[in-house]
């Protein structure tokens, strides 16, 4: 659904966001969903993983460290997260923490037409929930 959204609701026009702009959060999120993870939950050190826009984008963080994303057959169709393998190893998680990030990472998506309903199933995949504390 974070695909449709940015597709359909975020377009390079004068009136291409939707709603309100919130103080810079609307185009906030966009970027983050275009990177493929959100900081849903604030205050939680964790960033859900959603469906990168992009086939590759490289981040360059002041500590000099690197946070590397591809997505090579990445496309309007193949929108769904296959797999994910974070620094050469399978990664099952629905999450990535921040930590991680700062650390430096190369996170490589293997994006997919259709959606991949056994990854990420285990309960310890899934991000913090207030509702149900881990």
């Amino acid at each position: 659904w974070v695909r449709e959204v940015m597709d359909k609701l975020y377009t390079p026009a004068p009136d291409g966001y939707c709603g309100d702009e919130d103080n810079g959060q609307t185009s906030a999120w966009y970027v983050f969903s275009a990177m493929g993870f959100y900081p849903v939950c604030p205050g939680a050190n964790e960033y859900v993983l959603g469906s990168p826009l992009f086939k590759s984008m490289i981040l360059y963080l002041e500590n000099g460290k690197r946070v590397i994303l591809n997505a090579e057959n990445n496309s309007k169709t193949n929108r769904y997260i296959a797999s994910v393998i974070m620094n050469g190893q399978r990664y099952s998680k629905n999450y990535l923490t921040h930590d991680t990030l700062v650390n430096g990472v190369v996170i490589d998506y293997q994006m997919s037409s259709t959606p991949e309903k056994s990854r990420g199933t285990a309960e310890n995949d899934f991000p913090y929930s207030f509702s149900k504390e881990r």
